[in-house]
């Protein structure tokens, strides 16, 4: 085990690392947008937008990740929509985390009591406003973890945006093993810094979990 080359390719890493974490927070954003807009219309009365989700989440997560990931990056193109491949990165990840989100969201909804929606209709609200003051943000309470190990996977799946150069941990990583000749030592970096990025976050979403039982 010769881990020499890492001080003079440490760079790459870092580079890797920051493109990373900057990748997976942008995606797990708008994937939560997206994905709680898609929940809403899950749960909607409309039996119309009601279908246009299910089909959305089936498709999405019935689908590998690297195949949606080619259909934005070089689909896109071909009807005239040019993306910087950083941007489609990002787009792909979004459109396949929201759809796991957006079961996340509906479950976490529907575990709220339903005599709160009944409370809030009783004091005047609509339906719009007591889901929106009244059920959501109890909702997005119950579903924090799970969101939380949305981001952990989002982390881990994102090293998949090798495959069109994004220059992420991964990539970089490749760069590092060709330029050194070494193909199993960079990996072992890759790993340490993949394992750092997840139990730091798992750590912090267990300390909000911990400061959100105590508020209970």
């Amino acid at each position: 085990m010769d881990f020499s080359f890492f001080s003079k390719y440490y760079m790459f890493f870092l580079i890797g690392t920051k493109n990373t974490v900057l990748l997976s927070i942008c995606s797990v954003f708008i994937g939560v947008i997206l994905g709680l807009f898609i929940s809403l219309m899950k749960l909607s009365k409309s039996k119309v937008l009601n279908i246009i989700s299910s089909v959305y989440i089936e498709i999405l997560r019935g689908t590998p990740i690297l195949v949606q990931l080619f259909i934005v990056y070089y689909g896109l193109p071909t009807l005239g929509i040019e993306l910087p491949t950083f941007a489609a990165g990002i787009m792909a990840l979004s459109i396949n985390s929201s759809a796991y989100v957006a079961e996340i969201v509906r479950a976490g909804i529907q575990a709220v009591d339903k005599g709160q929606m009944e409370a809030a209709r009783s004091l005047g609200m609509s339906s719009n406003m007591a889901m929106r003051y009244i059920i959501i943000p109890q909702g997005l309470k119950n579903i924090l973890p799970a969101l939380g190990n949305e981001f952990i996977v989002l982390i881990k799946e994102s090293s998949i945006v090798m495959m069109v150069g994004i220059p992420d941990v991964m990539y970089n990583t490749n760069i590092v093993r060709g330029n050194t000749f070494q193909p199993f030592e960079p990996l072992i970096v890759a790993a340490i810094i993949y394992f750092i990025l997840t139990f730091t976050l798992s750590k912090f979403m267990n300390k909000i979990e911990r400061g959100m039982a105590v508020s209970d």
